[in-house]
């Protein structure tokens, strides 16, 4: 009889090295997957603009440290790079790959689309995707801790806001923050002043000084810098004039301790950590995240550099505030949300 063609399937040879294969092929799967590197895209401004990018930074910093694994970065300097940015990381395999700031996200999503086996993420902006996390802040909750503080402090009974690109997520900072103002001091007067309608409005930090200048002319005594690096120049004329500034999204009291009466911190630093963290452990999940005063997404910085700025009365009335817009109390309005502070 003759021999069938078809006979090798039945070999216990060839049976044993193809389990074999199969076995290593399982096998270094999970391994690949467990070496993939995240990769985070910095917005405009630069990863050590001491603000919002440098937040990020310093979460990838925390992720290698504590994981001894390693992380991809591209700092953005036009927006033609963003999506070569993006498809450039998920070429290399990258997961997740974590896009900081609203800008990226058009770029995020079509790349995100074209890989949908890799993992996503973007701060400060929703995208709707089955492979994407959004992580966004209640900014009005920290900026309405900030106005209290600065009116608290205030002697004139002005108080000053300066934004960086004028668009409705800094819009949400002042409202927050006139709100809060309000509520310590129902008389304060709250002057503000947008840098630009561009992305170089978040690193001009000499118009950002021509700004302060003018409101301390107009008897402002402290000012709340929401503008990423060109806040470097607000904080920089508030030490040469004596008066009193409040940094956004990192620590910034640190920059000139005796003057920077607090921070509003936007804790993108601790969402970025976790967002790869869980994507190393396997814990990540889609949909989208909001982080305020609540779940420890915003909050003021009180250290050894503000001690003496921040008296214990006004860290009484900052702190039941704060309880009371946990436990909803008190209602901060949102003007992305309840057509508030319209301007």
């Amino acid at each position: 009889m003759p021999a069938d063609p078809f006979s090798f399937r039945l070999n216990p040879v060839f049976l044993a090295t193809a389990a074999a294969l199969a076995g290593a092929l399982l096998l270094a799967a999970p391994a690949a997957r467990a070496q993939a590197q995240p990769a985070v895209v910095y917005d405009a401004g630069g990863k050590f603009d001491k603000s919002f990018n440098e937040a990020a930074y310093n979460g990838m910093e925390r992720f290698r440290k504590e994981t001894g694994g390693s992380y991809l970065e591209f700092e953005i300097a036009n927006d033609t790079q963003r999506e070569q940015a993006f498809r450039r990381m998920a070429q290399k395999g990258a997961n997740p790959i974590i896009g900081i700031g609203f800008t990226q996200a058009s770029a995020l999503e079509k790349v995100a689309k074209e890989f949908p086996q890799l993992k996503f993420a973007i701060v400060d902006m929703v995208v709707n995707l089955p492979n994407v996390q959004s992580v966004v802040f209640k900014e009005q909750e920290g900026s309405f801790l900030a106005g209290m503080a600065a009116a608290m402090a205030s002697r004139s009974g002005k108080v000053g806001f300066i934004g960086g690109m004028d668009v409705p997520l800094i819009r949400r900072f002042q409202c927050g923050y006139e709100q809060g103002a309000k509520y310590a001091n129902p008389k304060a007067e709250t002057l503000s002043n947008m840098t630009g309608t561009t992305p170089a409005a978040w690193s001009d930090p000499t118009r950002g000084g021509e700004l302060a200048r003018n409101q301390f002319s107009r008897g402002v005594d402290v000012i709340f810098a929401a503008a990423g690096g060109t806040g470097v120049g607000v904080y920089q004329a508030a030490k040469d004039q004596g008066r009193l500034a409040i940094g956004v999204d990192s620590n910034q009291n640190h920059l000139h301790p005796g003057t920077m009466l607090t921070s509003m911190m936007k804790r993108v630093d601790v969402a970025v950590f976790s967002i790869s963290k869980a994507v190393k452990d396997g814990s990540w999940k889609p949909g989208v995240q909001v982080l305020g005063l609540k779940e420890n997404g915003v909050a003021l910085a009180m250290d050894e550099h503000n001690a003496k700025l921040v008296t214990p009365e006004m860290k009484k009335k900052l702190d039941a505030a704060q309880a009371d817009i946990v436990a909803g109390r008190i209602k901060v309005a949102d003007y992305m949300a309840d057509n508030a502070c319209r301007y």
